[in-house]
């Protein structure tokens, strides 16, 4: 399982209704999920349960496991 962790502290981030939020940083953040490829913002699908990205530039499906993560202060 992957651990969330705060960019600024290495802590595990706490999910929330605004987000993930870092107890110790006291901050809000959003996760997203760029193209391998392209390196443009992708769109999370979420279909039978597991999750796959759709690149729009691209015009195709990438996986989870391809994608690169960021965490963003929101």
């Amino acid at each position: 399982m992957q651990v969330n962790e705060c960019p600024k502290c290495q802590s595990e981030l706490r999910w929330s209704k605004a987000g993930y939020h870092c107890d110790f940083c006291q901050v809000e953040f959003k996760k997203l999920a760029y193209c391998p490829d392209c390196s443009k913002e992708m769109e999370k699908l979420n279909a039978c349960g597991a999750p796959s990205y759709f690149c729009h530039d691209c015009n195709e499906l990438k996986s989870k496991s391809r994608a690169k993560i960021e965490f963003i202060e929101s």
